[in-house]
């Protein structure tokens, strides 16, 4: 049987500090609801709309790396429902998640959608695929136009996954999103300037008769 994301996630320690808070009994009654270990329609559609995530790895010394992953909305592709994959391109060359992954395949990634305020969260086993020796695979992961180099793939295979509350995520936007609410605004502006225009030409106007 597959394992939540709480069965992953509450290890003993994390049980023994819900008990000191006093939140134990809570996290025992909902832990059989947050067994989510296949993408829905909802994670699909979130996850194809992000531009970015936050991968976390853990070193042969037990410290944990937290890189930050971005690229154009969707480039993080769900391959099926217990699939994610991503085209890893060059980046600064320090290899250090690269690196944590051959010793321990084991992430955690997060998402976030800052305008509506929604996080998921899901842990993941990661493979490092050659691109070159899987034409399939570079072919679905292929972003046209975008100029970043790919040194490799990314198929991450989900083990579990659970939304966040939204509590403490401030509203950020990207200038594309900015662009899109500004649109009417801009529209609206230009309407108003043509008008102010025409009513000035009117009054200027010599009077007739």
């Amino acid at each position: 049987m597959a394992e939540g994301f709480f069965d992953i996630a509450r290890t003993s320690s994390v049980r023994a500090a819900q008990e000191a808070n006093g939140v134990a009994q809570h996290w025992d009654s909902v832990q059989g609801m947050h067994e989510f270990t296949r993408f829905t329609g909802r994670e699909t559609e979130f996850i194809a709309a992000r531009d970015h995530f936050y991968m976390a790895t853990v070193s042969e010394t037990g410290w944990p790396y937290v890189q930050h992953r971005g690229g154009p909305p969707g480039f993080l592709r769900v391959l099926d429902d217990k699939t994610l994959a991503f085209a890893d391109f060059r980046g600064n060359r320090q290899y250090l998640s690269v690196g944590n992954l051959g010793a321990d395949p084991r992430a955690s990634l997060i998402l976030v959608d800052y305008p509506n305020r929604r996080r998921l969260k899901m842990f993941v086993h990661v493979e490092i695929k050659n691109l070159g020796a899987d034409p399939s695979l570079a072919a679905r992961l292929e972003l046209p136009g975008y100029k970043a180099v790919p040194e490799r793939a990314m198929v991450l295979h989900l083990e579990a996954f659970d939304w966040n509350c939204p509590q403490h995520i401030t509203p950020r936007f990207t200038l594309p999103e900015v662009e899109e609410a500004m649109t009417p605004v801009r529209a609206q502006i230009e309407e108003l300037i043509a008008e102010n225009r025409a009513l000035r030409d009117k009054l200027a106007a010599p009077a007739v008769g």
